[in-house]
């Protein structure tokens, strides 16, 4: 038996200079037309038999825009950033310098009183080691993509700190499959 898992990063929800940690804002309207833009190529996903997606409003309301009606699992939420969710990194570096500067220096550490990076990914390598194992059953998960870095870091089985050079644009999609009790990162043409 094997799983086939596509995870779909979400569409954005602001400009990139505004990033927050653990942001939970809905998509802006550049992500509604980016999505209902990308609906035709990636329509092809809504064949997938299970659909899921983060809890976040932008991972409910990307699926929601390319008609995918995913379930939102709350083992797929982003990283726990304790007190610093909704801030920037320079609003949080401007108040905690030496905080910042030991999260970014040591995985382990979790100076805002959220999740390690370690955690995080084991989080969500767990919920990868728990889908079915069915031929027949295609799976698709809209998620953030600190999530899906934190799969890639858990499948690659890489050192945590690699998470950080994981690019993931909006809409992307990465294939994950899994044989004999591992997991492949597959790249698509």
């Amino acid at each position: 038996m094997s799983v086939r898992l596509k995870l779909l990063a979400a569409g954005r929800s602001s400009p990139l200079l505004e990033t927050r940690f653990d942001d939970d804002r809905p998509l802006d309207a550049a992500g509604w037309y980016e999505a209902e833009r990308a609906a035709p190529v990636l329509c092809r996903l809504a064949a997938a038999e299970l659909r899921y997606c983060s809890p976040s409003a932008r991972c409910r309301e990307t699926g929601e825009a390319l008609g995918l009606r995913p379930l939102a699992q709350p083992a797929l939420r982003d990283c726990d950033m304790g007190r610093w969710r909704g801030r920037t990194l320079g609003e949080v570096t401007a108040v905690e310098p030496r905080a910042v500067e030991a999260w970014l220096a040591d995985p382990r550490s979790a100076p805002h009183g959220g999740e390690s990076l370690p955690a995080f990914i084991s989080r969500i390598g767990g919920w990868l080691d728990t889908r079915p194992a069915d031929d027949a059953a295609g799976l698709l998960a809209v998620a953030e993509p600190g999530v899906i870095r934190a799969a890639l870091v858990y499948v690659l089985q890489a050192p945590p700190h690699a998470f950080w050079r994981i690019d993931v644009p909006p809409l992307s999609v990465t294939t994950l499959t899994s044989r004999s009790g591992g997991w492949d990162l597959q790249l698509e043409a």
